[in-house]
Formats: structure tokens, C-alpha cells, sequence
């Protein structure tokens, strides 16, 4: 009789996949492409993938185009990373998260698959597997990808797409994607796929001159989408989400859904995405509280931009903390302008930067308190901000911290 393997629960599932952590991030295409070709979970002849890459934007301009399919009435699948609270918010269908059944059942297989490997795949790409195996079990008819990293060499490139997406490109990720804005346009123009359409957002000169030969090079047409969305309300808040939505709007229509400005108008009134100026209140704090992942330049100038048109008459009280490898020091002087005093806390992260660190990054003139820990980075904040608003924004991993603290939830945050 053949062997089944031994079903896990759904701790011991999730133990296993955060334990592949240790093996690193790898990038590279072979190990991606067998585990997909194996496990028979390449989208089926007729599904349409929209591939989506850049520094800033990924993660909204994917929640629209999904709440677009989801409009349309297909079966739309969302992969995303990273999750703020659970890990099953990567990989989502008609909006829905992946279950722990299926997580479990999925996890098993392909923990069983892999056990010989000489060279043992990694967290991203056994997630991006799973993901792909439940977008294929489900029926989905438009799967969404968001990069994890870069583009050319990111697992989800392993995936052929129909439509190849780029958002705005800044500096990030310096240690794997190169030093220079050229460097990294470049690395994100390798989700292009020959003969097939690409759009991307207004670009620096120098990051839209390294996309424009790409893909002239590789014969697939690109189009630079540069002006903002106005014809209806958009829930994200911000200048920048109608240039998202621009873009996302763009992709759908590319990828032939079946859009019109009704559709359209309903999917963007009500796509959701976690983390991004997201207004919410504590129990404790009269104050409102805004959680923004807003953790290097590019993202910091949108977040200001933001917080003049949804605050003009306010100054936040706020609380930062970042990961090391981010240009920390240009962030809090962006962030300053908006700032009445910050106070600095290290996060739940092995590569938390300390809390003396962070105070090393603040500008002589601009009033700050460092805490040691979030819990009194929070109860500070609150307790300093009567009526002003409270701002958390930093790191992913901050926003996830705080999200799981106000809705009562245990977060198990990924370093990938």
C-alpha cells in the first residue's frame, strides 16, 4: 500500500513553513518553476495572471485590481506579501484567506514533495506554491501576483503573466537589488514578458529609461500610465491611490476584463488595504489613530501628502520604529513636517533597529521620547496626544504589532 503522508495540524504546518526561514532568501527561477510544475499548479490554459512589481504602491494597486475582477464577478485570486497579522492574509480568493484546512492540507503535500531536495526551497517560494495550488483548486479565472522582491529573479516571475505591472520604482532593498535607481528599474523590468503588455507608473528619468529599452529589447509594449483617476471616490485615502488606481484600472482592462465606470466606481469604493493610512481607534485613547507602513522615502513624501489633505490644521503625535538597511534619517525629516513630537521604539523584529539607533536618525530641533519597547512607545503616545491624532508608521512589521494589540489577535510576524 502507498504511504500517505502524515497530516500536520495546522500549528505544525505553519511551524514547518516559518522554520524554511532559516534557509535564507534565495533568489532565482528553477526552484520555483519545479515546485509549480511538480505539484501540477501552473494557472490552467485561460486564466489571466496581471504581474505586479515596483518599490512603493504594489500592495493597493493589486487590492484594486482585485476588487476590480471581484466586481466583475470572476473568481479572483490575491497573492501578496508581507502579512501584518496572519499569514494567511497572503493569499486570499474573492477576498476570502486561504483556511488552515486548506493551508494544512496544501503544506502537507508539498512538505512531502520536498523532503529529497537536494537544494530545499524557501519560505517565499513554498508560499507562493501553496498559494497557486489553492487559486488552481478554487477556479480562479484572474490571479493577481505582487512581487516579493525585485522582479527578475522573485519566485512570482516563475509564474508566465499575461499583463506585467510597475510601480513606482525608488531606492529599497539596496543589498539585494543594486545601488543605483538604474540598477533596480532594472531588476523590476525582468516581469516583463516578450510580446505582452506592460504598464507602468510615472517614472524618475532614469528608472523610465532603463523599463523603456527593456522592453524594446524584449518586444513587449509598454505604456507609462501618469495621470490620476477622478471619475469617482476612491476608500484609500491619499493622492497617490488615484494614481494606483489609474494604473490598476489600466491593468484590468489589458488583462480583458470586462470593465465599465460602474464597475470600476463600486470596486474602488469599497477595496480595503490593511496598514495604509488606515484610520482606527483604541479603547484606551480618545485620539484617533492612523497606521501607515510608510518606511522610506518615496512612501514618507506620499504619506505627508496625505496627512495635509486629511489633516490640514493638525500635527500628529507619532510613533516610529524601522528595520535596518532604510534610510532611517531621510524618512523621520520627511515625517517631521507633520510631526509635533515623535516617540522611537524598537519593533518585534530581529533586524529592529535599537531605540538608540533610531534616536542617532533624529534631526537636532525635533522634540522625541525613546521608549524600549512598543507597548510604552504606545501608552506615551496616547497619554501626549489629547486631541491631536495619533500617527504609528514605520516598519510592516510596527503596523502588525499595533493592529493585532487593538483587535485582541496573536500576530506571528515572517522576516520574509
Amino acid at each position: 500500500m502507498p504511504n500517505h503522508p502524515v497530516q500536520m495540524t495546522y500549528k505544525q504546518a505553519i511551524d514547518w513553513l516559518y522554520g524554511t526561514q532559516q534557509f535564507g532568501i534565495k533568489l532565482g527561477l528553477e526552484q520555483p518553476r519545479r515546485l509549480l510544475r511538480e505539484l501540477r499548479a501552473y494557472p490552467a490554459t485561460g486564466v489571466k495572471v496581471i504581474h505586479v512589481a515596483g518599490t512603493n504602491g504594489k500592495g493597493s494597486t493589486c487590492a484594486m485590481i482585485d476588487a476590480i475582477a471581484r466586481s466583475c464577478g470572476l473568481c479572483s485570486g490575491l497573492f501578496t506579501s508581507p502579512h501584518l497579522i496572519d499569514f494567511r492574509e497572503r493569499i486570499r480568493v474573492n477576498g476570502a484567506e486561504i483556511s488552515e484546512e486548506k493551508t494544512v492540507q496544501y503544506l502537507t503535500e508539498i512538505r512531502e514533495l520536498v523532503a529529497s531536495w537536494e537544494h530545499h526551497p524557501t519560505f517565499f517560494e513554498l508560499t507562493l506554491a501553496l498559494g497557486m495550488m489553492h487559486f488552481k483548486q478554487q477556479g480562479c479565472t484572474l490571479i493577481t501576483l505582487e512581487t516579493g522582491m525585485g522582479g527578475r529573479l522573485d519566485a512570482t516571475t516563475a509564474v508566465p503573466a499575461d499583463v506585467a505591472v510597475i510601480t513606482p520604482v525608488a531606492m529599497d532593498h539596496s543589498q539585494w537589488l543594486g545601488e543605483t535607481l538604474a540598477e533596480i528599474a532594472a531588476e523590476k523590468a525582468g516581469i516583463m514578458v516578450a510580446g505582452k503588455p506592460v504598464l507602468s507608473s510615472a517614472q524618475t528619468p532614469e528608472a523610465r529609461d532603463v523599463l523603456k529599452k527593456h522592453a524594446h529589447d524584449i518586444g513587449a509594449p509598454i505604456r507609462f500610465i501618469t495621470d490620476p483617476y477622478t471619475d469617482s471616490e476612491i476608500s484609500l485615502a491619499g493622492p497617490h491611490q488615484r494614481y494606483n488606481a489609474s494604473l490598476a484600472i489600466t491593468a484590468a482592462e489589458h488583462a480583458q476584463l470586462p470593465v465599465n465606470a460602474e464597475i470600476i466606481s463600486d470596486a474602488l469604493a469599497k477595496v480595503n488595504w490593511p496598514g495604509r493610512f488606515e484610520r482606527c481607534t483604541a479603547p484606551d485613547s480618545p485620539s484617533e489613530i492612523i497606521l501607515d507602513a510608510a518606511h522610506n522615502a518615496q512612501a514618507a513624501e506620499a504619506l505627508t501628502k496625505t496627512w495635509l489633505e486629511q489633516y490640514p490644521n493638525d500635527k500628529a503625535i507619532m510613533v516610529f520604529g524601522a528595520v535596518e538597511g532604510k534610510n532611517t534619517e531621510l524618512v523621520i525629516s520627511i515625517l517631521s513636517r507633520i510631526t509635533a513630537h515623535i516617540h522611537l521604539t524598537p519593533i518585534d523584529s530581529p533586524r529592529s533597529l535599537s531605540s538608540d539607533e533610531l534616536a542617532r536618525s533624529i534631526h537636532a530641533g525635533i522634540p522625541h521620547t525613546i521608549h524600549t519597547n512598543i507597548v510604552d512607545a504606545i501608552d506615551s503616545a496616547y497619554h501626549q496626544a489629547s486631541d491631536s491624532p495619533v500617527l504609528i508608521c514605520g516598519s510592516i512589521f510596527l503596523i502588525g504589532h499595533i493592529k493585532a494589540m487593538l483587535s485582541q489577535q496573536n500576530s506571528r510576524p515572517s522576516s520574509q
